[in-house]
Order: structure tokens, then C-alpha cells, then sequence
């Protein structure tokens, strides 16, 4: 009995790169929603700063929202996207490229309401809750803020309300009924 291995039998070594991994990220749009300068006093004066609030998405189901501060405009740019690649959050989409329930949201003060909507009628919302719902890849709801006008507390509510939202799968299971047909 020999100890080589012939090559066909040898199990075949998979090395992760980073350009393999560059090839498996998706990718993803970016939207400035607001940026914002803001300043703290200190003992010397007051010192500068600019806050970013970034919406990334993929448009197929995919969104996160990030925040960045920095000395200079691209820096908290950059530092907003990293934020907002950590907290992207997965969604469910109908054929008809709208939420499958409707879903209510609530980040501090401000409150969002989102309903389904028919083919057709497309994204009838305002605020930031309107650039963090076309970057998800829904074209068609009806959404209301309420409460706070705050541009990042809205963009939070809405990523709350997404996050709420089951699967019709998901219902089906916790109901023993089956669903077919739902989905894409």
C-alpha cells in the first residue's frame, strides 16, 4: 500500500483571495440623504466636523442605513458606507414589487406606516423613507411618516418597519396553511 495520492484524489484546496471575494459582493447603490455640519466646543474654540447619513441598497431586496462623522465631508462619506455595509438587513418582496403586509415602524420619536400597494402606484412616501425603500427594490407603497421630521430617525423607522415584515412562508408555517405562488 503506498502513501501517494494520486491527483484526481486529492481534495482540491479552496484559497480565499480578495479578489474572489470582491467577485462575490454584490453591488450596491448609494444615496446621500443628509449631510450635516455640527460642532463641539471646546477649550481652544469650537471644532468642525460633518455628519453623513448614507442609504446603501441593492435594490433587490437589499438596504442598510449608516452614519458617519468625520473632519471633511468624504471621510464621514466613506465612514457612513462602511456603517451602512454592517447593517444591511434582507426584505421580502412580492411579483408586484411591494411589501407583503402591511408593517409600522418606530425609531424615537418618529413613526412610519407602510402598506401595500397595487401595480401601478409607486412609491408614495416622502422624507428619507422614500430613498431607503427605492433602495430596496420596492416599486410600489404607500408609506406615512409621523411624528419627528429627524431625516436619520425616519430612515431607522423604516428599516424598523422592514424588519418587521414576515414572510408569507414564514405565516404560512406558524398558521399550517401552504402558500405557493408569492414570491418572484
Amino acid at each position: 500500500m503506498s502513501n501517494n495520492i494520486d491527483n484526481a484524489e486529492r481534495p482540491k484546496r479552496t484559497l480565499k483571495s480578495r479578489r474572489t471575494a470582491k467577485v462575490r459582493e454584490t453591488k450596491f447603490l448609494e444615496r446621500v440623504v443628509q449631510i450635516r455640519r455640527v460642532t463641539k466646543v471646546c477649550k481652544g474654540g469650537k471644532k468642525l466636523s460633518f455628519r453623513a447619513v448614507i442609504v446603501i441598497g441593492n435594490e433587490n431586496g437589499q438596504v442598510g442605513v449608516g452614519v458617519g462623522k468625520a473632519d471633511d465631508v468624504v471621510g464621514a462619506v466613506k465612514k457612513a458606507v462602511t456603517d451602512a455595509k454592517k447593517n444591511i438587513i434582507n426584505i421580502p418582496l412580492t411579483k408586484g414589487n411591494t411589501i407583503p403586509h402591511l408593517s409600522n415602524g418606530v425609531f424615537g420619536a418618529s413613526k412610519v406606516i407602510m402598506r401595500p400597494a397595487a401595480p401601478g402606484s409607486g412609491v408614495l412616501a416622502g422624507s428619507s423613507i422614500r430613498t431607503v425603500l427605492e433602495l430596496a427594490g420596492v416599486k410600489n407603497i404607500l408609506a406615512k411618516q409621523l411624528g419627528s421630521n429627524n431625516l436619520l430617525n425616519n430612515a431607522r423607522a423604516t428599516v424598523s418597519a422592514l424588519k418587521n415584515l414576515k414572510t408569507p412562508v414564514e405565516t404560512s408555517n406558524d398558521r399550517n396553511v401552504s402558500v405557493e405562488n408569492f414570491y418572484k
